[in-house]
């Protein structure tokens, strides 16, 4: 089974080059890999073509939406799996995805890979494994996580993580992909999966055993030249509810996963939270 694995990079070289050495070292299958350059980019546009890896490119920065939307027009797989630059896939990883797809008989789903992280988490947090195997690519240890990363048990994680994350490309191409007006992307995953959602899909489902490291999203990090857009501000006028909001009464983000999920459960607490995103709303669309 086949992914298009669809990676938008700027400037983060040492990074992506790392990312794409543990997809051809570690996937079971060949998968067709897709980058968007985002501005010039002579080092990794040389590596892709020595690695005879198709590119599309911009002169200058178009944002991740933008270099996602227009990478994805190479793809010739059946399947859009989308991906930071940063990230070290780990044996196995589609093979989980995989044994996953094989479950449906539609299309209607959202599946993310589950992130290990050199971060340090919240109490009982459910979205990641907390791991330290370096926080750059100077102090990765590579040996440490492949020796480890398969002996943490782990949830399924209803509401899944943002990414890298695989839909299928019937539905990319019915939601349009991502929405350009996120541009450079902060806050463009969760009005993905709301347009998902208004499209009928209900299993967003994090897949415990099929894992990546990640550095923690060092491009915008790191990058100065990176203007940051107001993605919750965005949202919140686009949809009229905020993002936690959604991820909260819409995704039950974090919790274990127990199956597609239903519409949201109406309590008084739903109504408290509803009117306080009507006020956010207001504030925003007038006063700001």
């Amino acid at each position: 089974m086949l992914f298009s694995i669809i990676i938008p990079t700027f400037n983060n070289f040492k990074y992506f080059k790392v990312t794409i050495e543990s997809i051809l070292k570690n996937s079971s299958y060949k998968h067709e890999i897709i980058t968007h350059i985002n501005g010039v980019d002579n080092e990794t546009e040389e590596y892709l073509k020595k690695e005879n890896l198709p590119f599309t490119k911009s002169e200058i920065n178009i944002g991740l939406c933008s270099g996602v939307n227009t990478a994805s027009k190479l793809s010739s797989t059946d399947f859009i799996l989308y991906s930071h630059d940063d990230m070290y896939f780990l044996p196995d990883w589609d093979k989980f995805l995989e044994n996953e797809l094989k479950k449906f008989d539609h299309n209607l789903y959202y599946l993310s890979l589950t992130q290990i992280s050199h971060l340090k988490g919240k109490k009982n947090d459910l979205q990641h494994i907390h791991f330290d195997c370096g926080s750059t690519i100077n102090t990765f240890d590579k040996s440490k996580l492949l020796n480890n990363y398969n002996k943490f048990d782990f949830i399924d994680l209803q509401g899944s993580h943002w990414a890298p994350h695989l839909i299928h490309k019937t539905m990319w191409k019915k939601i349009g992909g991502f929405s350009e007006e996120f541009n450079p992307g902060f806050a463009s995953d969760p009005d993905l999966n709301f347009k998902l959602w208004n499209e009928g899909v209900r299993v967003f489902k994090g897949v415990s055993k099929s894992r990546i490291y990640h550095f923690g999203s060092v491009t915008t990090r790191n990058n100065q030249k990176i203007k940051r857009n107001n993605g919750k501000k965005t949202f919140l006028l686009k949809w009229g509810i905020s993002i936690n909001f959604f991820t909260k009464y819409y995704l039950r983000r974090g919790s274990v996963f127990k199956g597609p999920l239903q519409n949201p459960h109406k309590n008084l607490f739903y109504y408290l939270d509803l009117v306080i995103c009507k006020i956010q709303y207001f504030l925003a669309k007038f006063f700001s």
